[in-house]
C-alpha cells in the first residue's frame, strides 16, 4: 500500500486496517446536533482525460480484448447503463445550457462502497437506484464486477493509460467494522490511511495531496473547506490518458466559427481530417454519429444532434440506442471537423441522486449500520469532480438511441461532418462506460 511522505507519524492505534471517510456538519444544523451528529461526506472523483503523442497501433493482444469484453461488471449491464443516461439527464436539468462531463463508472463505484457499509433497506434503495436488487445475487455480481475491472485496469496496456481506484480516510478515534474494511481493501483494492481530522488543515492536505498524486496533478484542492466535525472521507479517482489510433495533425487546426446557440458564435480552433470512421445517421432521433477508436480497446463516440434536437436526443439516449448504434456502425470516409476543447464539471450528487430514488443515504434515515456502530454518523455529502482535455491527439465521444439509418454512396466521395454546434460526448470500450459529457462551450 502506498503510504505518503506526510503520513501521520503520532502513536495511534494501527492495529485495525485504516479505511477512510470525511465528514461535515452542515450549517443549518443547530448547536446541539453539531455537538452530537458527524457528518460522512463521500468524495467521488473523476479525472482528467487528456491524449498523448498520436501513434498507429490498431490493437491489443486477442488476450487483453478478450478480458476486457468478458468483464462481468454491474456497470456494463444494460440497467447500469440506463442508470448512466438517467443520471446525464438529472446532471443536464440541473445546468441547462452549461457544459456536462462526468463518470458513471467512478459514480456508480462511489454507491457501490456505500452500499457495503449500508443496512438492508439503504443498501436495498441503492442497488435498485444502480437498476440492480438484492435478489438473484445480483449484490455479489456488483461488487465482484468492480473487483474485475480494478484488477484489469491495473495492468500495463499500450497507448492507454487507465487507472482506477479508491481510497479512505478515517479518524482513529471512529471504529469502523472490520468487515467493512476488509471489504473495501478486497474487493475495491482501496488505500486505507489514519487521518487526523483533529488538525483539519493537515487532514486536508493529506487529502489533496493523495488526489494530486493519483491524477497527476490535474486535480489540486480538491478538499477546500473541511473541519474537525468531519471523521472520515471516501475518495474514488479515475484518470484516462489515451491516443488515437490516428492523430490529427496539428497544421489542419484552423479557428472556426461555432455557434453555442443561435444568437451567439464564438471562434474556437477546429481540428479537421479526412479518413475513414464508425458512422451512423439516425434519423429517429435526428442526430450524427461518429466513432473515433483509441489505441487499445476503447473508442469515443460524437453525437451531433440536428438542428435544434438536442432535447429529442437527450431524451433518447438510453442502453438499447447505444446498442443498436453499435451493431448497425457503417464505414464512411468523412471529412471531419472537431473542435478541441476543455471542459469541467463539479457535481453535489446529494442533491441529484435522490432524483433517482437514491434518498435515504443523505438523510438521518439512513442506515449505515455496516459501516460501524456509531448512530451519530450521517453522508453529508457526494462530490463528483471531472475534467477533460482534447487535442489532436485524442478525444472523446458519446451515444444516442432510435431507430437507424445509414448513408450509403457508390463512390468514395466524403461526407462532410461538421461539429460546430453542441454535442454529446461518450467514452467506452465493448462493455464499460467510462464517461459521458455535454460540450456547449468548448
Amino acid at each position: 500500500m502506498y503510504v505518503p511522505p506526510w503520513f501521520p507519524a503520532p502513536a495511534r492505534d494501527f492495529s485495525k486496517p485504516g479505511g477512510l471517510l470525511p465528514i461535515k456538519t452542515l450549517s443549518h444544523h443547530n448547536t446541539e446536533m453539531a455537538a452530537t451528529m458527524r457528518f460522512f461526506p463521500i468524495l467521488c472523483l473523476v479525472l482528467f482525460f487528456s491524449h498523448g503523442v498520436a501513434s498507429r497501433q490498431r490493437s491489443h493482444s486477442k488476450e487483453k480484448k478478450k478480458s476486457k469484453e468478458s468483464s462481468v461488471g454491474a456497470v456494463g449491464t444494460s440497467r447500469s447503463r440506463d442508470f448512466a443516461f438517467r443520471l446525464y439527464r438529472a446532471l443536464a436539468s440541473e445546468a441547462p445550457g452549461q457544459n456536462v462531463f462526468f463518470s458513471p463508472m467512478s459514480v456508480s463505484m462511489s454507491l457501490g462502497m456505500l452500499s457495503l457499509g449500508s443496512g438492508l433497506k439503504t443498501k436495498a434503495q441503492i442497488l435498485e437506484g444502480l437498476g440492480l436488487s438484492l435478489q438473484q445475487g445480483q449484490e455479489d455480481m456488483l461488487h465482484k464486477g468492480f473487483q474485475q475491472l480494478l484488477q484489469q485496469f491495473s495492468q500495463p496496456s499500450d497507448g492507454l493509460q487507465l487507472s482506477l481506484g479508491s481510497a479512505l480516510f478515517t479518524d482513529p478515534a471512529v471504529h469502523i467494522r472490520d468487515h467493512f474494511l476488509s471489504a473495501m481493501k478486497t474487493l475495491y483494492m482501496s488505500d486505507m490511511f489514519s487521518t487526523n481530522f483533529g488538525n483539519p488543515e493537515s487532514a486536508k492536505k493529506q487529502i489533496n495531496d493523495y488526489v494530486a498524486k493519483k491524477t497527476n496533478g490535474k486535480i489540486v484542492d480538491l478538499i477546500k473547506d473541511l473541519d474537525s466535525t468531519h471523521v472520515m472521507v471516501v475518495v474514488n479517482y479515475i484518470f484516462f490518458k489515451a491516443k488515437w489510433q490516428t492523430a490529427f495533425s496539428s497544421t489542419n487546426t484552423h479557428k472556426m466559427d461555432y455557434h453555442v446557440t443561435p444568437k451567439k458564435t464564438i471562434q474556437v480552433p477546429m481540428m479537421n481530417r479526412e479518413d475513414i470512421y464508425s458512422y451512423i445517421l439516425d434519423q429517429n432521433i435526428s442526430c450524427t454519429v461518429v466513432g473515433i477508436p483509441y489505441q487499445g480497446n476503447t473508442f469515443a463516440l460524437f453525437i451531433l444532434p440536428s438542428e435544434g434536437k438536442m432535447k429529442r436526443v437527450e431524451d433518447g439516449l438510453d442502453e438499447r440506442t447505444l446498442r443498436n448504434w453499435l451493431k448497425m456502425f457503417t464505414k464512411r470516409q468523412l471529412d471531419l471537423y472537431l473542435p478541441k476543447f476543455s471542459i469541467e464539471g463539479t457535481y453535489k450528487l446529494e442533491k441529484i441522486l435522490p432524483k433517482l430514488g437514491i434518498q435515504d443515504i443523505f438523510t438521518t434515515h439512513a442506515d449505515l449500520s455496516g459501516l460501524t456502530d456509531h448512530t451519530n454518523i450521517k453522508l453529508s455529502e457526494m462530490v463528483h469532480k471531472s475534467m477533460v482535455e482534447v487535442d489532436e491527439s485524442g478525444t472523446t465521444a458519446a451515444a444516442s438511441t432510435g431507430i437507424l439509418f445509414t448513408l450509403r454512396s457508390a463512390r468514395p466521395s466524403s461526407l462532410k461532418v461538421e461539429f460546430t454546434r453542441p454535442f454529446l460526448v461518450v467514452i467506452m470500450d465493448g462493455t464499460n462506460l467510462y464517461f459521458i459529457g455535454k460540450v456547449i462551450q468548448p
